[in-house]
């Protein structure tokens, strides 16, 4: 249904040009928009009016004008023909044949704009057999062979309007789309051209997060699937896309953009049994230490050394110590854990350990 701040917006201007009243009500006769000078009605002549097989009808200083939509509503139009239409010289007759062609367009604008959201909301959810993707997207002219992307932004709860909102201003007024099938995520479905890099998709994402954060003061994590070909493919970058956000969540929590092609061995131990992680864990430390046992400044020393690739003393450097104090707190490590993480076999393991450990971690609290 076409909001009555549309309608509004679109009277005023008829009828400031025209100098006209004009008013558009519902079937009871409760007024959803209204311009000019106001003129009486009786609400019992409209109900009249909506029970007559009549499209149009004079009722006094009064044109009535009958809209329906497809939903089964109907907008009752009224030009006044008035002294205010008297003096402006124009034809009430003329405006009001305007005024209800151009509701009739906002009604099948925004007809259109819904039926366009739910069949791509069900392209992403997968509810849709590939044939019937071809025949509807045909239907509403929509292009099947265009690369495209998935991006989906998750916001903290009660602010995914805002985000929506903002989104639909960036994104929503050409070939792109901006949608949801879930709280805390807003969806958009960028088209790009055919010489698109994975480069260019990051801007985006960037740019989304950045914009929401700057503008609506929202802090987001943007998340990306791979580009695709067909539009039947939608569903496969938005999984993608979905899976790179509960990922990046897990491991890379301090990154705000995450995208699919790039979230490494995360998604591989992402998708392994709980028991097989925690029967890793026992093997490579057993009765020793794990990294979630050392202390802040330890693991901060680890993050920072791996940050470094492995160098010593550009991590002491960093880090502000001595060389010999970061070697020290490294043979500690050893020590605990049984892994000597200037090694790269033992800093692979001790850094894939973290990574298991993060899970099994996400996995108790859900």
């Amino acid at each position: 249904m076409v909001s009555s701040q549309i309608i509004q917006t679109s009277i005023e201007e008829l009828s400031d040009i025209t100098g006209t009243f004009i008013r558009v009500t519902d079937t009871e006769g409760h007024e959803i928009a209204s311009a000019g000078k106001p003129a009486e009605m009786d609400v019992g002549l409209i109900r009249e009016f909506v029970e007559s097989s009549a499209d149009t009808m004079t009722i006094g200083d009064d044109l009535l004008y009958r809209i329906p939509d497809d939903t089964g509503r109907v907008y009752v139009l009224q030009v006044s023909t008035g002294d205010s239409a008297a003096v402006s010289g124009t034809d009430p007759h003329m405006v009001g044949r305007i005024a209800s062609s151009h509701l009739k367009t906002l009604i099948s604008a925004f007809r259109d704009k819904q039926d366009r959201g739910s069949f791509i909301q069900n392209l992403l959810l997968d509810n849709m057999l590939r044939i019937d993707i071809l025949s509807r997207a045909k239907k509403l002219h929509i292009d099947t062979a265009v690369s495209r992307v998935v991006l989906v932004a998750e916001t903290r709860k009660g602010e995914d309007s805002i985000a929506s909102e903002f989104l639909s201003g960036m994104f929503g007024g050409g070939r792109d789309y901006v949608t949801a099938v879930e709280e805390q995520n807003v969806i958009v479905v960028k088209e790009l051209s055919d010489n698109s890099t994975s480069e260019d998709v990051d801007r985006v994402a960037r740019m989304i997060a950045d914009t929401l954060n700057t503008e609506a003061l929202i802090n987001v994590r943007v998340s990306y699937g791979n580009m695709v070909r067909e539009l039947a493919d939608l569903s496969r970058s938005y999984k993608e896309a979905r899976l790179a956000l509960n990922v990046g969540s897990i491991f890379y929590p301090t990154d705000r953009v995450v995208s699919y092609d790039r979230l490494g061995i995360g998604r591989l131990i992402y998708q392994l049994p709980e028991n097989l992680c925690r029967m890793f864990i026992d093997e490579v430390f057993g009765d020793m230490d794990t990294p979630m046992d050392l202390d802040e400044e330890t693991r901060n020393t680890i993050d920072m050394f791996f940050a470094n690739n492995l160098n010593v003393s550009e991590t002491a450097r960093q880090l502000f110590v001595h060389r010999n104090t970061l070697v020290y707190r490294i043979e500690k490590i050893e020590k605990s854990t049984g892994l000597d993480i200037r090694n790269f076999d033992d800093a692979m393991i001790f850094k894939i350990s973290m990574m298991v450990l993060n899970y099994i971690r996400h996995v108790e609290n859900l």
